[in-house]
């Protein structure tokens, strides 16, 4: 569909999905503003599109006048905001309950006509993990407040800025062993930057997703210790797999969260998450209601991303027969 004469707000654009999504949009022809405490950090956005096509615009999500001045004029509304941690400022209700509301209301009062809210698979209000509490809080608060909006819930979501393989990857490069939380039996359904971004789109097309809530997974559950191993197969590692019981990682979470570092390794929060599996619940509406039928798979991706981590670069184990 050509979106030439409309304006996309993208709240938190100059993410990991943000960026990903900006560039199919930019192919509609629409006018894009990326909401977004620091412009600077998406300037680099702009090459996406036409000159003057993306807009990189100083938003503060916690602020009425600053949301209501993105939203102005827009026709669609697309929320990516959220944190896996909370450090400082940023916690789960502010940016999970707090924005996720106020975008919400604002986006009603402008006159927008779609809005679509990435939340995530696990979004439980009786969840042990805040994180999923906030994240169906969230759900509620924007569904509240503008009944007609389009929830998407992915699983884990994978790609070249990931936090979630090259989280691993790097930590077998200097850990002695990866640690198995809880015996590495959670469940996992990882989807591709790249689907999740059509599944936007998809969404946008179609009046059917209004007011509806998709679970997004990729086409192959794994269990988390398969995620390791599939990790350390691309990266050409092979560190032990230690499991680390319940208890003890949770002990080793109240450490871990309190180390003065901008991304911790582990918090309470994250091990609470890890007892629920991350996969696509039976019933759920799904990609192939979107119309989404062609999934990529981590085998597929992993190699384009991960090469990096291994030791000489990806062809370092090839023998050099030229003479």
């Amino acid at each position: 569909m050509s979106y030439r004469t409309q304006v996309i707000t993208v709240f938190g654009g100059s993410g990991f999905i943000g960026r990903h999504l900006i560039r199919r949009l930019a192919k509609s022809g629409a006018l894009i503003r990326i909401a977004t405490r620091n412009p600077g950090k998406a300037g680099f956005l702009k090459t996406a599109g036409a000159v003057g096509q993306i807009v990189p615009f100083a938003t503060d999500c916690a602020d009425d006048v600053s949301v209501a001045r993105a939203l102005q004029g827009a026709d669609v509304a697309i929320n990516l905001l959220g944190v896996l941690y909370e450090r400082g400022s940023q916690s789960f209700q502010g940016v999970h309950v707090d924005a996720a509301s106020r975008i919400a209301r604002l986006a009603a009062a402008a006159g927008v006509n779609r809005l679509i809210q990435i939340s995530a698979i696990g979004a439980d209000a009786s969840s042990p993990s805040v994180y999923a509490r906030s994240k169906a809080a969230g759900e509620q608060a924007v569904l509240s407040a503008f009944p007609a909006a389009t929830i998407l819930r992915p699983s884990i979501v994978f790609g070249p800025e990931d936090n979630f393989f090259n989280k691993f990857a790097a930590m077998a490069q200097k850990a002695p062993a990866l640690p198995l939380i809880g015996g590495g039996k959670t469940l996992f359904q990882p989807v591709y930057v790249g689907d999740l971004a059509d599944a936007v789109i998809a969404a946008l097309d179609s009046d059917a997703s209004r007011g509806k809530t998709y679970e997004l997974g990729g086409p192959r559950v794994y269990t988390f210790r398969e995620l390791l191993e599939l990790t350390q197969k691309n990266i050409q590692r092979h560190r032990p797999l230690v499991t680390i019981p319940w208890s003890a990682a949770e002990s080793l979470a109240g450490i871990l969260e309190k180390v003065p570092v901008l991304a911790p390794a582990l918090t309470r929060d994250q091990v609470a998450l890890l007892k629920q599996d991350n996969v696509v619940s039976p019933g759920a509406l799904g990609f192939k209601d979107l119309g989404i039928a062609e999934l990529a798979a981590c085998e597929v991706i992993l190699p384009t991303y991960l090469s990096r981590f291994i030791v000489g670069g990806k062809y370092s184990g090839m023998t050099n027969n030229a003479h």
